[in-house]
């Protein structure tokens, strides 16, 4: 399926000096009126900055400009816009520019989902645990949060990745969300991959099938 972007640049309303590349795929036959799925990726701190092409590195636009993403969605890549910044500064900027881009591509708001690896698995867990009633699904890969707040994703379906030879971001990390999360009732499950170090986000997406499961998963 072929996908076409586009680029917008969102403008922080409470710092202006921030603006933020956002990078939106979607079908080339998308139509006016129809309601996709929405899947969101959040970066890792190698991909930072005003260049929009370091975003197809590793993330979900990768996949839609290769020509093989396997499901029909629009797909949003913002980006943190310095070296200075990472996901934790810009919480209420990249809701706002989430819930924008859900309006302006029509998206059902039922399918919405975030994943985001490395850094943006750490700002997956934190944003997932921010606006647990938003989200339909998270997918954090080779992240970590505060676990004493994981409870706030009972209800949230949660795919968790790692590498279990991974020395950036350790494997316990992620352990101890998923573990916080079913502790609290919820339904989150962690796939550990063999002798993988940091880049666990190419097995997860090219392996596991999570980009089907993030688009299946439908709130109530």
């Amino acid at each position: 399926m072929k996908y076409v972007e586009k680029l917008h640049v969102f403008e922080s309303p409470y710092h202006k000096e921030i603006k933020m590349n956002v990078v939106v795929s979607v079908p080339e036959d998308f139509a006016a009126d129809e309601r996709l799925p929405m899947m969101v990726f959040l970066h890792g701190a190698g991909e930072r900055g005003d260049n929009k092409e370091l975003l197809a590195i590793h993330g979900l636009l990768k996949y839609t400009r290769r020509g093989d993403f396997p499901v029909r969605a629009v797909v949003v890549s913002p980006q943190v816009p310095n070296e200075e910044l990472t996901w934790s500064h810009l919480w209420a900027e990249t809701y706002d520019l989430i819930r924008q881009m859900e309006k302006e591509y029509h998206a059902d708001e039922k399918r919405i989902t975030l994943t985001g690896i490395s850094m943006g698995g750490f700002g997956t867990w934190e944003l997932g645990m921010m606006h647990p009633d938003y989200f339909a699904a998270i997918a954090p890969i080779c992240g970590g949060g505060m676990s004493w707040r994981a409870g706030a994703l009972k209800d949230v379906p949660v795919r968790a990745y790692h590498g279990d030879a991974d020395t950036d971001v350790e494997p316990c990390m992620s352990l101890v969300m998923v573990d916080a999360v079913n502790r609290a009732g919820g339904n989150a499950k962690l796939t550990l991959f063999h002798g993988v170090g940091h880049n666990s986000w190419a097995p997860a997406y090219e392996d596991t099938r999570l980009i089907e499961w993030l688009y299946a998963q439908k709130k109530a």
